[in-house]
């Protein structure tokens, strides 16, 4: 019977589980992402949020309370400094579980867990993604399309002021055409070959 089971035991005693998760706590503190099993990951996800929670407000019992739990003072050090300030407007919510397929050796779950505001990647995303945006590069597209209307004005007095440069390009112009007409001629001459 499952009577009273609350929690995942994750195959080890109290004081090994404990350990585990607060190793675990304060690496995803100081590197912002880990890779881990996704049992895990549900696990750390409920012990480091409440400790992620207190760090909002700066106080010497809140420092304790996070260093009974987590056992590292860097560790305290950077949630106070580091990730208190950034989610202190966040009612909630401050890691992300992200699964990545399963492992080779034991075909186990396996998962990225990452502190939300830290990832500037979905934040990017986000913010291109709306739709005030999208009209604004409409808009922007607009006066592209004139811009060279007003450089062709220019082109045209250079042109007019100096004469002498009408008569390259007007050589130009002519290369072009009879280059086009060559490999017409050269058609017309294999089709003759082939009859």
């Amino acid at each position: 019977m499952r009577h009273g089971k609350k929690f995942n035991h994750l195959g080890r005693k109290s004081a090994h589980r404990k350990a585990m998760l607060s190793n675990m706590a304060c690496s995803l503190i100081e590197h912002k992402r880990i890779t881990t099993t996704v049992a895990k990951a549900k696990e750390l996800r409920k012990f480091v949020e409440p400790l992620v929670n207190r760090s909002k407000d700066d106080t010497t019992h809140s420092r304790r309370v996070c260093f009974s739990y987590l056992g590292s003072k860097h560790a305290v050090t950077e949630l106070f400094r580091e990730v208190g300030p950034k989610v202190s407007t966040r009612e909630g919510g401050y890691t992300r579980i992200i699964r990545t397929g399963n492992r080779l050796g034991d075909n186990a779950d396996m998962c990225l867990i990452e502190l939300v505001d830290f990832n500037e990647i979905y934040g990017r995303e986000e913010k291109k993604k709306t739709r005030r945006s999208r009209r604004g590069g409409a808009k922007k597209a607009a006066p592209a399309a004139e811009a060279p209307v007003v450089e062709d004005a220019v082109v045209v007095e250079e042109v007019a002021d100096a004469p002498a440069e009408e008569a390259p390009a007007a050589e130009v112009a002519d290369e072009a055409p009879a280059a086009d007409d060559a490999p017409a001629a050269d058609d017309s001459a294999e089709g003759k070959k082939e009859d």
